[in-house]
């Protein structure tokens, strides 16, 4: 018998365990709701016929099956209320910080997932878990965990779905592997986020970590220029379980990656509870502004929500409502490292353009002499993908520069403020323009204005582009790629020192020769270098791609 009709089969029985309402905390005991008689074998393949005299509709009966299996824990665990979008890595990532898995079900159409441990013990440690100290959730729905009356899962490799169980199932087993030799972590994450382009909080950070679990203690700071943060959780499990679904996810959509280890400490202290620091177990504790806490409504306002974020607390109506909008709603928690295809938390919001402003950038005390619209287009493009460019007409040292997304305006504004570009120090500031405008027919411009929407050159027009992992601030070093085989090292210096600067170094990579390093003579000559640079042609098919590098030759 197949999937389909072991599911159909079922539907009965499902509808009439609904009108149970059995509470989380009561999940303990088998589910009434099991697909099979007790000694049968759950498959994706077949099924075996239930024991005659089965009163299926018999709740008296149920209930006494339920008190007299609930001291036979199974290794085979069932999970009730996934939601329709769940994937088998969102039903793995329940089981992980307990042991080994073997098997895995998902019956999407009944949203039920059984499974299945590699003993006993671990099925109990986690089903005693999720019954009293953690609330199992799945892309944001509360999900409930109980013993299976299944002895053990037969899956059938001609399934359809099978290919994907089993990488699903390779993944998991990498990460226990890794959890078995990794050593005893404790309870406090150290968060860093990487490739930043929008404003990270504490609070952000919270709506993150506390669907994992419960969040104790989060204290921010930054350092080396990264914004870091210590999240302390009351046990090892949910620690480990947040360090398994988030590391390596992006908080927004290809940026803001989650970078988590395990911290040497125990137990975080913190003083105030701000828009830098909370303990969410102490609700009376100073925000450290004395006009505030003079007031009376320091110690609450670090719970109730930061004056000083802007965000609204997560106990506060203002929160519910915030949530049921779409606020933060974060997707799937995915094994990101173990499988080819890494499953971004690509859930969280992206700020609108109201927070970020609008997309368009007004730059100005430019070099009016040298700079040209295709200049800019080259710089910027370093940032976002460029749509258009105008060089004001009676102000030729000022311009305005349209971005196709506002973080992407954003990131180029925070890069390229106050650096020097053929000179002079430009200056980078949102512009209160929501478009730039071409000019009109007959309208004189000089081609000082240009559109680019349609340019080849545009570097992060695919979602997703790995290009946003490659974006760093102007240095003196540049990241050199699709290089010819035929092109040698001092062809590539050449025609780096005719665009007016000096070339200090220069390296292949060893693995791969299209790629190499340059380092000129200061930041200022690596931008110069970078715009003429760019796109230059070393053969008749290849043109080279020039960005920022972080790091030295």
């Amino acid at each position: 018998m197949c999937v389909k009709s072991l599911t159909n089969r079922y539907t009965n029985e499902h509808k009439r365990e609904k009108s149970q309402h059995l509470c989380h905390f009561c999940m303990l005991k088998r589910g009434s709701d099991e697909l099979l008689s007790q000694t049968a074998a759950v498959s994706n393949g077949g099924i075996m016929t239930p024991k005659p005299g089965h009163k299926e509709n018999n709740n008296d009966a149920k209930k006494v099956k339920l008190d007299r299996n609930l001291n036979n824990p199974s290794r085979v665990v069932h999970v009730r209320n996934i939601p329709n979008e769940a994937m088998e890595t969102d039903i793995i990532n329940l089981g992980i910080p307990f042991g080994r898995i073997t098997n895995v079900l998902l019956l999407k159409g009944k949203n039920q997932a059984f499974l299945e441990m590699a003993d006993e013990t671990a099925a109990s440690k986690m089903v005693n878990y999720y019954n009293n100290s953690g609330v199992p959730v799945i892309r944001g729905r509360t999900v409930y965990v109980q013993f299976s009356n299944h002895k053990e899962l037969k899956t059938d490799s001609t399934h359809p779905g099978s290919i994907s169980t089993q990488a699903a199932l390779q993944a998991a087993q990498a990460l226990t592997n890794k959890i078995e030799t990794q050593g005893g972590p404790n309870t406090v994450l150290r968060v860093i986020v990487d490739n930043q382009v929008y404003p990270i909080t504490l609070d952000v950070l919270y709506q993150i970590f506390s669907r994992v679990g419960k969040v104790l203690k989060i204290i921010t700071f930054t350092k080396n220029n990264t914004f870091q943060a210590l999240i302390q959780y009351p046990d090892v499990i949910t620690a480990q379980a947040a360090k398994l679904s988030l590391d390596g996810q992006n908080i927004y959509n290809s940026c803001c990656t989650l970078r988590i280890d395990y911290s040497k400490l125990t137990n975080l202290n913190v003083k105030y509870n701000n828009d830098k620091s909370r303990d969410f177990t102490n609700p009376t504790l100073p925000t450290g502004d004395q006009g505030l806490d003079s007031l009376g409504i320091g110690g609450a306002m670090g719970m109730m929500g930061s004056p000083f974020t802007g965000l609204p607390s997560l106990g506060s109506p203002l929160t519910a409502a915030y949530s049921a909008a779409g606020g933060f709603p974060l997707g799937a928690f995915a094994l990101s490292h173990a499988t080819s295809a890494t499953l971004g938390l690509g859930g969280v919001r992206l700020p609108s353009q109201q927070s970020f402003g609008g997309c368009v950038l007004l730059v100005s005390n430019l070099n009016e002499e040298m700079v040209t619209p295709d200049a800019l287009f080259t710089l910027f493009g370093v940032y976002g993908d460029v749509v258009r460019v105008k060089i004001l007409f009676n102000k030729k040292d000022n311009a305005l520069v349209q971005m196709s997304e506002p973080h992407q305006a954003q990131l180029a504004l925070t890069n390229l403020d106050k650096i020097k570009v053929y000179g002079k120090e430009i200056r980078v500031n949102l512009s209160k323009h929501q478009v730039v405008q071409m000019p009109r027919e007959g309208q004189q411009d000089a081609g000082l204005t240009k559109d680019f929407t349609n340019s080849q050159l545009h570097r992060f027009k695919k979602p997703g582009s790995k290009n946003y992992q490659n974006i760093f601030p102007p240095s003196a070093t540049l990241h050199l790629s699709n290089i010819p085989a035929s092109v040698t090292e001092e062809e590539i210096k050449d025609a780096f020192q005719n665009t007016g600067g000096k070339v200090i170094a220069f390296k292949f990579f060893q693995k791969d020769r299209k790629m190499a390093l340059i380092q000129m003579g200061s930041v200022e000559e690596s931008v110069n270098a970078l715009i003429k640079m760019h796109n230059y042609q070393l053969t008749d098919s290849s043109h080279l791609r020039v960005s920022f590098s972080k790091s030295t030759i």
